[in-house]
């Protein structure tokens, strides 16, 4: 079967494929976008971090390797939702790979089993789901820790995953006004356009970014960046600012001083120690991981405060979860058993 045809093919009813031993859906990045709702998405994520703050979930585990002009990294986790899950998520970033071979940066499968018994539930396209849940991750924090009149976002890097940022973080708050920047001013103007159409928003591209960045009270990086973009002179108080980009050691988009003196949110404190900004902030020596704040799903189960001022600047570092890819792929699952969507297919055929 081609796995790029949006064609069901669904010979069991949905009941049966939810429990039948060989049956397992593949999905395509088409059927993902069409499955997963912004909301949707950040409904599941925020549940996510919230389970792991209460302790319902094992720690998820990561694996990453470097490549000749990349890297692979595998994420991975364990959910009980309506029944247990586990995915995990193979995903190649090659940063050059739109210059060089016309593909995307990311690219990659998720398969999800049910975690009760070993089947394979779901493969799924793990680039949609990726942007998917990353902007959720964005808008939850945004939810919590933003400023509730936010006048100006900015988004730092207008590549794939920009627009699913700005979708996400408009689920949560309504900026009046939205700017783009990127190093290839022909990105931002194109995404300024075609995400100004969607929205019916005005959306500026513009060049200077330190002008921009204190002009804004919410900031998003989402870049491939491997040195840091965003200085802490540049940030005015009270202002959001969720680093995405930096999911591997060697990337890197927010000055550790800036990290130092704002108030710290991780998405997984060990993890981001590892690979996030928060690594490239404890290996200057101008903080440790006791200077975090709080996990997300901390603040989100109400263990740690949130936003206690407006005056506040606050930092997420959000370096990606298997968590997060388990809860965005068992709601695709479930969406496409429920519309009996995606290509029904055995293993053991």
């Amino acid at each position: 079967m081609d796995a790029t045809t949006n064609t069901t093919s669904f010979p069991l009813d949905a009941a049966r494929v939810c429990a039948h031993s060989d049956g397992t859906l593949l999905l395509s990045r088409s059927d993902v976008e069409r499955l997963l709702t912004p909301d949707a998405s950040i409904a599941a994520v925020e549940d996510a971090f919230r389970q792991h703050a209460l302790g319902k979930t094992s720690p998820p585990g990561i694996l990453g390797m470097h490549v000749p002009d990349g890297g692979i990294h595998i994420k991975a986790a364990a959910l009980t939702l309506d029944r247990p899950y586990f995915a995990a998520k193979v995903n190649a970033n090659f940063p050059h790979n739109g210059a060089r071979h016309g593909l995307p940066t990311i690219q990659g499968v998720v398969v999800l089993c049910d975690a009760a018994n070993g089947l394979p539930l779901a493969v799924m396209d793990s680039m949609a789901i990726t942007a998917l849940r990353t902007g959720a991750a964005t808008a939850v924090a945004a939810k919590y820790l933003a400023r509730k009149q936010c006048e100006t976002a900015l988004i730092c890097g207008c590549g794939g995953q920009a627009p699913a940022q700005l979708r996400a973080l408009l689920q949560v708050r309504s900026p009046a006004r939205i700017y783009a920047y990127d190093q290839d001013a022909g990105k931002a103007a194109a995404f300024a356009a075609a995400l100004g159409s969607e929205t019916a928003l005005a959306i500026t591209p513009v060049e200077d970014l330190p002008k921009a960045v204190a002009a804004s009270d919410i900031v998003i990086t989402c870049t491939t960046a491997q040195q840091y973009f965003i200085a802490r002179d540049m940030v005015r108080p009270g202002t959001f600012v969720a680093g995405v980009g930096a999911d591997n050691e060697n990337k890197q988009e927010l000055d550790p001083q800036l990290l130092a003196n704002s108030k710290l949110v991780t998405d997984i404190t060990e993890q981001c120690a590892a690979i996030g900004d928060l690594h490239h902030a404890i290996a200057s020596n101008v903080m440790s991981r006791s200077g975090v704040h709080a996990e997300l799903g901390e603040i989100v189960a109400g263990l740690k405060s949130a936003r206690t001022s407006d005056d506040e600047t606050i930092v997420f570092d959000s370096s990606g979860t298997g968590l997060q890819d388990t809860a965005a792929a068992a709601a695709v699952y479930r969406q496409a058993v429920a519309q009996q969507q995606g290509v029904n297919f055995s293993f053991s055929a």
